[in-house]
């Protein structure tokens, strides 16, 4: 069953694979030239003693690349939709299951098979987009130190899109099951990562952490950059809400 795997996805293995790799170096030849240009600005600012340069720098020649590294976003749901939907759905529809099951291969083994390596695939191809993003980011993080309140550096950053990786392979598997048709299939699978982006940014992502709740003077208050602020509201001497 691994080489008949295999054989089904190599083509979708070595194109994703060819992406992946252009993407890596991409990031890591700009990466570095990136984290160079910052430590020559701390150098030049600590000498200087004015720093307001370090929050600028990024922006002359990066903007591309942001934009790029913004996009691996749909990684997850582009694995979903050419590798999770049409892992069932495909086989269904054309009819080439019935072969498969004559061949002494019992339909539990065949899809355990096809499931498990879809699954560790996607998890690894997320995982590697992830580390090259996550390590490309590293000096805007530092910088403007946004990454877990921006839901754009949250949702590409970290560990968060090998999990949009598996959920979106895994509902693409499942909806080809249910449909037995490709088409409503990568319907359902987009439409439910989608839904799961904004139930996470809206719903979920605000409690993550407990919030942490601060009484500030109205003139002169200095709240860091970093602060992602929930909600505010101005209070009279008595805490009272100002009408």
């Amino acid at each position: 069953m691994t080489w008949l795997v295999w054989r089904q996805y190599r083509t979708q293995t070595l194109f994703t694979a060819a992406l992946t790799a252009g993407l890596v170096l991409l990031l890591a030849v700009t990466g570095i030239h990136m984290s160079s240009a910052y430590h020559a600005a701390q150098a030049a600012c600590a000498t200087s003693h004015s720093c307001g340069s370090l929050h600028l720098f990024t922006a002359g020649g990066y903007s591309a690349l942001s934009v790029i590294v913004t996009l691996t976003l749909a990684v997850p749901a582009l694995l979903g939709l050419f590798w999770g939907a049409p892992l069932v759905a495909a086989e269904l529809e054309q009819g080439t299951h019935q072969f498969i099951w004559t061949q002494g291969v019992t339909r539990g083994r065949w899809l355990a098979a096809k499931v498990s390596w879809i699954l560790l695939a996607a998890a690894l191809w997320g995982g590697v987009v992830a580390t090259a993003v996550t390590w490309w980011s590293y000096t805007g993080n530092t910088i403007n130190g946004d990454r877990f309140y921006n839901p754009l550096k949250f949702a590409t950053q970290g560990v968060v899109p090998v999990a949009y990786a598996v959920f979106a392979v895994a509902l693409g598997i499942a909806a080809g099951a249910l449909f037995r048709r490709i088409l409503p299939a990568l319907g359902v699978t987009l439409a439910g990562f989608a839904a799961l982006l904004v139930g996470l940014q809206t719903l979920a992502r605000p409690h993550y952490l407990p919030a942490v709740t601060k009484t500030l003077p109205l003139a002169g208050a200095s709240i860091p950059e970093s602060s992602w602020i929930l909600t505010g509201t101005i209070t009279g001497p008595t805490h009272q809400a100002a009408g």
